[in-house]
């Protein structure tokens, strides 16, 4: 059974059990600020587990795009660990438990996939006795085989959890460690775990109580890889065709074959695993960078080179591989094959720079061994090396295996160290925001019966919350969500922000600062109570902002005209990769891999100027999201629709998926003008434009910029540019002439710095206090007296801008008798109120403190003097 019959057949299976089969969520959660990416089939329902929110249906299932990377250094060097995997859910909201739940679990797996049953191992909690008997007598497991663990139990700090079951199935004696005492629980690969019941029934408060939950729920986790490789009889995951594909690919641009050496085989292995998680990744809209996602998915990208380096690809070699994860998962992911080429500009371009940034780690680990070497030490310290790694990109693994080949060593426990701090700072700032995150309890709010009214002047006010806790009013001074049951306020979405306004009861008024949308679509209002009190279920008069609102939609519009002049002027490839609307300007985030030329940007101006002066009509329906891409709609990247979509046409220019606020023609946009244009990621480009007022407003502020720059070079507007390009010219000219006495004050300078030298030994001590612009100037100096001396060291001082700079450099023979420019500026500084370092041949540094310049360079003296052997 292949991968995609195994995902269809579970998916059918609970269909038929009345379950509503969803499809994935993308991996950057929706509304939930505390997860980084989506790592379990469960998290996109976290809300209807709690009780807080009520799920489209009571039975729900999925196979649930996942990444993980607490386990990274075990890919590839275990049978079932991934960063990247499939997880097969079926979840009850307060509707069947634990005997439907643990029958349907048997059913499939015995029954639709035909599993031995006498293979099966059953795992429960100590104290579940309920699972017990359920095994026991109604499925009729064996009491052998049915295990109690003290670990089977689920939950993530307060709130909803509960025991768990899990199964088993026994892969046989030669997949196991070969110990008497190999049993379920065993970290080897005998018995794998293939299914995950949790039986949600208790809810922990804060002081560890745990109170049984009036509304049960199920959450199953299966992993579609584990259960591929059990019925494609492969020996591990990476064997079955949801990954196999790309290790025959990478073997041969490797030129080895797999199954002949272990190294290579878990190297191939990481590679397959981490060109899944990247492709996925970038498809669902992340980008790689320093931070957040964009690091998890530059730190996957890197450790897939440096696989591939070990087996000897030097050249970049990722992007290709695309094509074959496309080809993987066309039937549930077809939006992989879509937007292949973009993602495979991506990787080339994150690859090629990661090449650069191997070359200049590799230089910098060479001056710290050097240095090691210099000071008679084997062993870079933790901090050094995590700082190679974290600050730089430099896998740590390759720093050990320089360090090696040097007979050095990296200081591994420091490294770790330094690692458990970093993850402990990112832990502790996830936890601050999710302390910030609260959402009232909406399970009682009849949710069905509100609407959004643009027209409505007036509504009920059916729910009042405060710090995240419903109440029955709300006074003076406090803040406030507000949830009627008709609301003229449009929320927040797809990059435009929401509306605001004012809410006046018949006792008090809210300033509504914010509009947004829960995930089941309940609009709910932010605010602030400005005077008196507002009460739950009074009728109040409602207030938008029209002008805000129509600047919104003015902006909202001109970014679809933006997207599709892009596409013409620049190429098809374009597709939005993010945007931000508001009143007063909007921001355009797009796949592009080069800067947009001025040229070009007059050009898509021109372009979207035309349509806006044709006063084109800009109509809106709504039907199926299918027939919006028969039709030839544009999706936003990464964005989730469901089966009922808005389609925002502006005649035959413009045709995409959106459900923000627009204009009825493109006359209302009044003029559009680009703002700027500059690099964001890798690939992404941002734009940021102006319409209407702050359209003119834009013209009038250069305009005045151009009068006042005309009148201060006493020439007319049109002959600014020349007057500048000859001013220009004037300074270049003023520049060289400066440079040449800079030069002749340097060799002055120098003279009388190799007359004042001291000799030591066979060496020269040149010291001294310098004219000099700046550290270029100072270093341009240090220069010219080394080259004048055979052997020795230079240390120079300079006082510029109320401090003073440190420079020392030393030759190759000065170097071998123990001359170290780094400590010589180090001390000068610390002398000066500053601090430095660097290299033993050069080094410079700075001080706060410039009166104290004469005694720093004599300390600087007496230091070198200190270290010739």
């Amino acid at each position: 059974m292949t991968g995609n019959e195994l995902r269809n057949k579970y998916l059918q299976f609970f269909k038929s059990k009345d379950h509503l089969v969803l499809p994935s969520y993308p991996l950057i959660p929706e509304n939930d600020p505390t997860l980084l990416l989506i790592g379990a089939g469960m998290a996109p329902f976290k809300p209807f587990f709690t009780g807080k929110m009520k799920p489209p249906h009571p039975r729900i299932s999925t196979s649930q795009k996942c990444v993980r990377t607490g386990d990274i250094e075990n890919v590839g060097r275990t049978a079932r660990h991934h960063t990247f995997f499939e997880m097969l859910g079926n979840f009850s909201f307060g509707d069947y438990f634990k005997k439907e739940a643990i029958a349907w679990a048997w059913e499939f797996l015995t029954e639709e996939i035909k599993l031995p049953k006498d293979k099966l191992w059953i795992t429960i909690h100590t104290e579940d006795d309920e699972a017990h008997q359920i095994w026991l007598n109604d499925i009729g497991i064996p009491a052998e085989r049915i295990v109690r663990l003290e670990d089977n139990f689920w939950e993530i700090g307060p709130g909803p959890c509960g025991p768990c079951s899990e199964i088993h199935i026994d892969l046989g004696e030669e997949r196991g460690c070969g110990k008497d005492d190999c049993k379920v629980g065993c970290d080897c690969d005998r018995y794998l775990e293939i299914w995950n019941l949790v039986f949600t029934q208790y809810d922990r408060d804060e002081a560890g109580n745990y109170t049984p939950l009036a509304k049960k729920n199920i959450d199953t986790g299966a992993g579609l890889e584990r259960i591929a490789s059990v019925l494609q009889n492969k020996p591990s995951n990476f064997e079955t065709d949801l990954l196999f594909p790309i290790i025959e690919h990478t073997a041969k641009i490797a030129n080895v074959v797999y199954g002949q050496s272990p190294k290579t085989d878990v190297s191939l292995k990481v590679i397959a695993d981490h060109a899944r998680s990247m492709t996925v990744m970038i498809a669902d809209g992340i980008l790689p960078s320093n931070e957040g996602r964009g690091y998890v998915l530059r730190r996957i990208l890197r450790r897939a080179v440096r696989h591939g380096r070990l087996m000897g690809i030097e050249k970049p070699f990722l992007a290709p591989i695309v094509d074959i994860v496309a080809g993987i998962f066309a039937e549930p992911f077809p939006d992989l094959a879509e937007r292949k080429d973009y993602i495979k500009k991506v990787i080339q371009l994150e690859e090629e720079r990661f090449h650069t940034t191997l070359a200049q780690g590799l230089e910098l680990l060479t001056g710290h061994i050097h240095t090691l070497r210099q000071d008679g030490k084997t062993i870079l310290d933790g901090a050094t090396g995590f700082k190679l790694y974290d600050t730089y990109g430099f896998p740590w693994e390759l720093t050990q295996e320089i360090l090696a080949d040097a007979d050095m060593e990296l200081d591994k426990t420091g490294f770790d160290l330094a690692m458990k701090e970093q993850r402990e700072r990112a832990r502790a700032a996830r936890a601050d925001i999710e302390a910030q995150v609260t959402l009232p309890d909406l399970s009682k709010l009849a949710t069905d019966t509100l609407c959004y009214q643009e027209a409505a002047q007036s509504a009920k006010i059916v729910l009042l919350a405060k710090d995240g806790i419903v109440v029955d009013e709300v006074h003076d001074g406090e803040e406030v969500i507000i949830i009627l049951d008709a609301t003229p306020f449009h929320a927040e979405g797809g990059g435009q922000v929401g509306d605001v306004g004012l809410i006046t009861g018949a006792m008090g008024k809210v300033e509504i600062i914010n509009t947004r949308k829960l995930p089941d679509g309940t609009t709910y209002q932010l605010g602030t109570v400005t005077e008196g009190l507002v009460k739950t279920g009074e009728t109040a008069a409602l207030t938008v902002d029209i002008a805000r609102r129509r600047a919104v939609a003015r902006n909202h519009t001109a970014t679809h005209l933006l997207h599709a002049a892009l596409k013409s002027v620049l190429g098809t490839h374009v597709n939005q990769a993010g945007s931000q609307v508001g009143p007063d300007r909007l921001r355009f985030d797009f796949s592009h891999f080069a800067a947009v030329s001025p040229e070009q940007q007059m050009e898509i101006e021109a372009i979207v100027n035309k349509v806006i002066l044709d006063n084109s009509h800009v109509g809106i329906i709504e039907t199926t999201q299918d027939l919006a891409k028969e039709m030839g709609a544009t999706a936003l990247f990464g964005e989730k629709y469901g089966d009922q979509v808005r389609v925002v046409m502006v005649d035959d220019f413009s045709m995409e998926l959106c459900g923000g606020t627009h204009v009825s023609s493109t006359a209302e946009i009044g003029l559009f003008r680009i703002v700027s244009e500059a690099g964001v990621g890798s690939g992404v480009r941002r734009i940021e434009a102006v319409t209407g007022f702050g359209a003119i407003e834009f013209v009038n502020s250069h305009e005045h910029i151009l009068a006042e720059s005309s009148m201060a070079l006493k020439s007319r507007p049109e002959d600014v540019p020349a007057r500048i390009e000859t001013l220009l010219g004037r300074v270049k000219e003023l520049e060289r002439e400066i440079s040449a006495l800079n030069a002749k004050l340097a060799k002055s300078a120098v003279d009388d710095l190799l007359a004042n030298g001291q000799q030591l030994g066979t060496m020269m001590v040149v010291a001294g206090q310098v004219e000099a612009s700046d550290m270029d100037n100072l270093r341009n100096i240090a220069d010219l007296v080394r080259d004048r001396i055979s052997e020795g060291v230079v240390i120079l001082g300079a006082v510029v801008d109320s401090k003073v700079n440190f420079v020392a450099m030393a030759t190759k023979e000065a170097v071998t008798k123990g001359i170290h420019a780094g400590n010589i500026v180090k001390a000068a500084a610390k002398a000066a109120g500053g601090g430095g370092g660097g290299r033993a041949d050069m080094a410079q540094a700075g001080g706060k403190e410039p009166e104290k310049t004469a005694e720093a360079l004599s300390i600087a003296v007496e230091t070198a003097k200190s270290q010739v052997k």
